[in-house]
């Protein structure tokens, strides 16, 4: 009888947890759709708010600034109230933001808005892969965590698909459509309904056990270990020991904890800025953001320049569900290097191309072989950058750091992102105007310094415990302090 019911009773604990981080990834869902959305509705808010290039600029790029200030701020609000309160938190300030963005009459309350949607994006991009990965079993942690990247993309796929279908099917964003609101304005509410449902599921995941256990409340920390992973009592017990283990419950996380006198911050913490920073930097979001009037540029119809961001939204999102497939089989560390190689490579086929282009009329003409080259380039790295640097940087981040500064320490890894976003939506603009083919060499030597990174930097953590990757830190650190105590004593 036990031969037959414990598989089936673990596989009962593996669809709670896989429901409970289903709906940790809503917010990036979220994340994707809101930072999307405004794709399509950014020519019709320039003519209805009369809107210099300048309002443009700010309104797109403030939400970038919010979510900065939101994942600096989100695992210090987690390590206090809790990680499903922040969700909820989140939520709440996703809808009332959508509502704002699409009644706004102006160009300030539609900036206050976008600022607030940006805060909510910074702290989904915390909170979701924080929680996943203490709540999910070692032999599933990197398909649970993925999961996140796979709701960012399917956000994103959602908002392009809308923009293209909206562009299609009236006769333009700013077209009357619903109660006299104009269409773009209900591209924004529409962000109304995945907010209440993840606002909603947000009161039915149970609360971190680590969260528990750092804040002493041990009984309840293994009640939820039995529900998620349907151990016994005292299998539950032991676990609450070892995770204790790793923790100094005299103190709280703080930022200090993450400096160190010689390097600034932990070594630990400034590859899992760097991995944070590269993801930007290596310019994806050039292709997302950018994608319809970079194909317009280079001689594409704007109808073919939609169903080409669509289409590259599509190869980000099967490309994701592979990377879901590998992650927990090949690794983390050997799925970016390759990632990191195909990124380069891609990058490169992409940069001459467009070195080839010509001016005609005044418009970027890509003729001949390289026209198709230059596009299959682009998916390619599309493709090498959703099997890799997508979802695993996300997994990483969330597993990687010592139990005792993981929160912390993620939000400081996230800011690093969400600044490098900043910095990439900024400057392409103008790196466009100067050498378009320049930009993407950029990106490609990003590609190149990725690779690097993660081969001297970045070590396996497929099917290790959290508490098991916080004791090999810890030794690190011991093994540290033997050396420099050595040769200070042969001194």
């Amino acid at each position: 009888m036990s031969v037959t019911t414990a598989p089936q009773a673990r596989l009962r604990g593996h669809s709670q947890v896989i429901l409970f981080s289903v709906v940790a990834a809503i917010g990036g869902f979220l994340f994707g759709f809101d930072t999307a959305i405004i794709n399509g509705a950014v020519d019709p808010i320039e003519k209805s708010f009369h809107l210099t290039s300048v309002g443009i600029g700010v309104v797109v790029s403030i939400t970038l600034f919010g979510a900065a200030l939101g994942a600096f701020s989100t695992g210090w609000l987690a390590d206090r109230i809790g990680r499903p309160r922040v969700m909820l938190i989140a939520a709440a300030v996703f809808a009332a933001s959508a509502v704002g963005c699409g009644l706004s009459t102006g160009l300030w309350d539609l900036s206050f808005w976008r600022l607030l949607i940006g805060v909510s994006v910074g702290a989904v991009t915390v909170i979701g892969p924080l929680y996943i990965s203490e709540i999910a079993p070692a032999a599933i942690r990197g398909r649970l965590s993925s999961l996140q990247q796979m709701a960012i993309v399917l956000g994103i796929f959602a908002a392009l698909l809308s923009d293209a279908s909206i562009a299609a099917a009236l006769s333009g964003a700013d077209a009357l459509h619903f109660l006299g609101l104009p269409a773009w304005r209900w591209m924004f509410i529409a962000g109304v309904v995945p907010a209440v449902i993840y606002g909603f599921a947000s009161f039915l995941v149970p609360e971190s056990p680590r969260y528990l256990v750092a804040r002493g409340r041990d009984a309840a920390a293994r009640r939820v270990l039995q529900r998620l992973e349907n151990d016994s009592a005292d299998a539950a017990a032991a676990k609450v020991l070892e995770i204790r283990s790793t923790l100094d419950s005299a103190a709280r996380p703080r930022f200090s904890d993450l400096l160190s006198r010689r390097t600034g911050f932990l070594p630990i913490v400034w590859i899992g800025i760097a991995l944070a920073a590269l993801q930007s930097l290596v310019g994806i979001d050039v292709i997302f953001y950018y994608s319809t009037s970079l194909w317009q540029s280079v001689g594409f119809s704007e109808s073919a320049s939609f169903g080409l961001s669509v289409f590259s939204s599509i190869v980000n999102v099967v490309a994701t569900v592979v990377a879901i497939l590998l992650i927990d089989r090949i690794g983390r560390r050997r799925l970016l290097l390759i990632g990191s190689a195909g990124m380069f490579v891609s990058l490169v086929v992409v940069a001459v191309g467009f070195s080839t282009a010509t001016t005609v009329d005044g418009a970027v003409v890509l003729g001949g072989a390289w026209g198709v080259l230059t596009l299959v380039g682009a998916n390619v790295f599309v493709v090498a950058f959703a099997i890799s640097w997508g979802p695993v940087v996300w997994v990483l981040l969330g597993e990687m750091f010592p139990n005792r500064i993981r929160g912390v320490a993620l939000s400081v890894a996230a800011t690093a992102n969400w600044t490098c976003e900043v910095i990439l939506n900024l400057t392409f603009p103008t790196l466009r105007d100067i050498s378009l083919s320049g930009s993407y060499a950029i990106y490609a030597l990003m590609a190149l310094t990725s690779w690097f990174v993660v081969y001297f930097g970045v070590r396996e953590t497929r099917a290790r415990e959290l508490e098991d990757m916080t004791a090999s830190v810890n030794a690190s650190a011991v093994r540290s302090r033997r050396r420099l105590t050595r040769r200070s004593a042969a001194r």
